[in-house]
């Protein structure tokens, strides 16, 4: 498996488990391959239609965005685990 095809995988993964809730403006944020778990580690962003909030100040809206981390194996290319990652 090449970075393009867990890349794909990864972003097909996390459409397809989170359908029901709409998400908006997803993205690639990282990738990186674990060599002694042969695993590869991709990060994808995205925001929910319910996680926008209104600055009462600057009438401007604040998005606020998840982001999942998918691990993929490098033998199976079968998906492992999806956990949050969080952005301090």
């Amino acid at each position: 498996m090449n970075v393009k095809e867990a890349v794909s995988l990864a972003e097909q993964y996390v459409q397809d488990i989170y359908a029901q809730e709409q998400l908006e403006a997803g993205g690639l944020e990282e990738v990186e391959f674990n060599e002694p778990s042969h695993e590869w580690r991709v990060t994808i962003g995205f925001s929910r239609p319910w996680q926008k909030q209104l600055n009462f100040f600057t009438k401007s809206i604040n998005e606020m965005r998840s982001y999942k981390v998918i691990s993929i194996s490098d033998e199976t290319q079968q998906v492992i685990s999806l956990k949050n990652r969080n952005i301090n």
